[in-house]
C-alpha cells in the first residue's frame, strides 16, 4: 500500500512532460539553445577570450529554460514578460562582471564578451520560445560579427585618429 503511494507520488512529480510531443519540444529547445550557445562560446574560447563554451552554453540553455517553464505552466503574456525582465537583469549582472577597466592603460576590456553573453541569452530566449530559425539566424549573425572583429579592428587602426583639440 505505501509502495503504491510512493510510486504514484513519484509519477505525479515527473508528469510535467506528459506526452511525447511535449517531451520532444522541450528537449529540442533546450538542446538547440545549448548547441547554439556552444558555437558562440567555442569561437570566443578559440580566440582566447574569458567566457567560453561552458559559459555560453549555460547562459543560452538557462535563458531557454526560464521561458520554457512559464510556457508549460500556461503563464499569460504579462507573467512571461516579468520572467523575461528578471532574466535580462540577471544576465546584465553576469555581463557587468565581465567588463574590466584597466587603469594602467585607461582601457576598458570585456565589452564584446559582455555583449556576446547578452546576445547568447537572447538566442536562448528565442529557442525557449520556439523561435528556432530566429535563434539559428541570430547565432550565424553573431558568428559573422565575431569573425569580422579582428579585420575590422585592423581597418580601424589604419585610420589616423584625431588629435586633442588645439
Amino acid at each position: 500500500m505505501a509502495w503504491d503511494q510512493i510510486q504514484a507520488t513519484v509519477a505525479a512529480e515527473f508528469s510535467d512532460l506528459a506526452d511525447l510531443e511535449q517531451l520532444t519540444r522541450t528537449v529540442l529547445r533546450l538542446v538547440l539553445a545549448a548547441v547554439l550557445g556552444g558555437c558562440l562560446g567555442y569561437q570566443r574560447e578559440r580566440d582566447g577570450h574569458e567566457a567560453g563554451i561552458r559559459t555560453h552554453m549555460l547562459v543560452a540553455s538557462a535563458s531557454a529554460l526560464f521561458l520554457l517553464v512559464p510556457l508549460q505552466l500556461g503563464m499569460d503574456d504579462d507573467g512571461t514578460s516579468r520572467v523575461l525582465q528578471g532574466l535580462l537583469a540577471g544576465v546584465g549582472f553576469i555581463c557587468a562582471g565581465s567588463i574590466l577597466k584597466m587603469p594602467e592603460h585607461q582601457r576598458v576590456r570585456g565589452l564584446t564578451t559582455a555583449a556576446g553573453i547578452w546576445m547568447t541569452a537572447a538566442i536562448g530566449v528565442a529557442a525557449g520560445l520556439g523561435r528556432e530559425m530566429t535563434a539559428v539566424f541570430s547565432t550565424l549573425l553573431v558568428l559573422a560579427i565575431f569573425l569580422l572583429e579582428k579585420p575590422l579592428e585592423k581597418l580601424g587602426a589604419r585610420r589616423p585618429r584625431p588629435g586633442p583639440p588645439g
